[in-house]
């Protein structure tokens, strides 16, 4: 994905108020994680069959890509086993004895994975979960202590971990900037908003509420049309994201567009997140139109704030929390 040039972008953050001035894989290798990461998944159960669970455990782990395997299970005429997935990749070869593979499921295996409960994958990083052996990859897909994946849109970054290593990865290594309190104003400048590519402009990281929100703002063709979208990300769960709200507002020349909404979690993809329209769109014309002058050069200010919704008592209705 192209960056734009941006030639001047100028960000205030403010606590009081909005100030008038410019302004992808269940891999966790690239991790950072709690120092015991390796999610060695030791039986909980099994059978009463004098296999301990050391053992038991590296029967079902497949010689080839160490996961894991799952049915069907295949195996050789000599008994050497292997997941489905590397049964291609090895071209229907034993990697132990190199004696074809032919089609023979290791039933007795695949019955005894029935009977083991594990713990989830992520129980190093809190997770305390425990499923029975077939059960169990599809709760760590969804598992909430499963490691964030690096929400920058710029480049395909592989990088995981947990929020605290994402805002120092982002800092560090994207060198995004980073602001506390929960009121913004940009202004974006581009010297020839005509040469519209699918590009991406990730700016800022905000502190408040004592959590995390990446703002993102880029240009992309909806369509045929270029246009410019403004979105706020939540670093952490969507059920935590539920309880904050944002609004975006650009405008000059007496008008002007307002976008209130919930931010998304960043357990969706950027992409899902712009391909959804989540977020304050601008038509190329009308974002010329608020440029003002002799609409060659873009120059749009966005505004907005981030609140958080509280429960009331007495009504029971939620009630915003500004940051003051």
């Amino acid at each position: 994905m192209a960056t734009i040039e941006i030639e001047n972008v100028e960000c205030v953050s403010a606590s009081d108020g909005i100030e008038d001035e410019e302004i992808q894989s269940s891999s966790v290798s690239s991790s950072h994680l709690h120092p015991n990461n390796q999610y060695s998944s030791k039986p909980h159960s099994l059978l009463n069959s004098g296999i301990g669970p050391t053992s038991v455990h590296e029967l079902l782990e497949c010689p080839v890509c160490t996961n894991s395997m799952y049915p069907p299970i295949h195996q050789c005429h000599n008994g050497h086993t292997l997941c489905s997935t590397c049964k291609t990749r090895v071209h229907n070869r034993c990697p132990t004895c190199r004696q074809e593979l032919g089609d023979i499921r290791c039933l007795a295996l695949e019955k005894v994975a029935e009977s083991l409960e594990l713990p989830c994958r992520y129980y190093s990083l809190g997770c305390p979960e425990i499923f029975p052996y077939y059960s169990k990859l599809k709760h760590e897909a969804v598992c909430n202590f499963r490691p964030y994946s690096c929400p920058y849109a710029g480049s395909e970054c592989i990088v995981t971990g947990d929020i605290p290593y994402l805002v120092a990865h982002l800092r560090d290594d994207h060198k995004v900037d980073m602001h506390t309190g929960c009121t913004f104003n940009h202004r974006y400048v581009k010297s020839n908003p005509r040469e519209v590519e699918n590009a991406t402009w990730m700016l800022t990281v905000f502190h408040c509420f004592g959590q995390y929100f990446c703002l993102h703002f880029e240009a992309f063709q909806l369509g045929m049309a270029p246009v410019y979208m403004a979105f706020l990300r939540f670093m952490g769960d969507e059920s935590e994201a539920r309880n904050y709200s944002y609004s975006l507002e650009v405008g000059a020349n007496g008008r002007k567009l307002i976008w209130e909404g919930t931010p998304r979690s960043i357990r969706d993809s950027h992409r899902k997140v712009r391909d959804s329209h989540d977020g304050l769109i601008i038509q190329r014309n009308m974002a010329l139109f608020f440029s003002g002058g002799d609409r060659k050069e873009l120059k749009l200010r966005v505004t907005g704030r981030i609140w958080k919704e509280q429960q009331n008592p007495d009504v029971g209705a939620c009630v915003p929390n500004l940051c003051s």
